[in-house]
């Protein structure tokens, strides 16, 4: 295990080589030592999220790869066994573990994308991220259902801009409060 660290830091250093191809190395290779009896699976992840945080992947903070790769759990396995065949002997094909993990990678970012929007500071761009969180939204909604779209709108924006909509009759409240249901008018 030293050693596999110990090679991984030099090719970090080095800088030759993506960043993530090297991460993804790094944990088949921790995956076919299997140092441990038990748990291997939940360390290389847990390894994974370090070494992703350590190279300026933040996105596992947001979603979690582990609830992903349970998701994608027959192909999780499948990339494992095809790419540590032969790895003993160093003929083994990475590509098949390469594309499993990017492709989970890309899936968090993709997730992390939807769930925030694009942030932007340009002006009347929050009022603009509440309209396209609404359009997204069932054609009935709460506002709370508004509020975990728009994470990163606080309460009186997200206020202003459901006033808004309503002036321009784009939607419609039914109700008193912060339960009150809200209506998407589709014209």
């Amino acid at each position: 295990m030293e050693n596999l660290f110990d090679l991984y830091e030099s090719a970090i250093d080095a800088n030759k080589t993506e960043p993530l191809l090297l991460i993804a190395s790094c944990i088949l290779d921790f995956e076919c030592i299997h140092p441990f009896m038990d748990g291997n699976g939940r360390v290389g992840r847990l390894l994974t999220l370090l070494l992703l945080y350590k190279a300026g992947y933040e996105v596992g903070r947001y979603i979690s790869l582990e609830r992903i790769v349970e998701q994608s759990k027959e192909t999780y396995y499948e990339a494992l066994l095809k790419s540590s065949q032969g790895w003993h002997e160093a003929k083994h094909d990475l590509r098949p573990w390469w594309n499993y993990f990017i492709g989970m990678l890309t899936a968090a970012y993709k997730e992390f994308e939807d769930r925030v929007g694009t942030i932007t500071s340009a002006r009347g761009a929050k009022r603009q991220m509440v309209e396209a969180a609404i359009l997204r939204l069932p054609q009935t909604f709460r506002f709370a259902d508004v509020q975990r779209a728009c994470p990163t709108v606080s309460y009186p924006t997200l206020r202003r801009a459901l006033d808004a909509l309503a002036q321009q009759k784009k939607v419609k409240c039914r109700g008193m409060g912060r339960d009150a249901e809200w209506e998407r008018i589709v014209s």
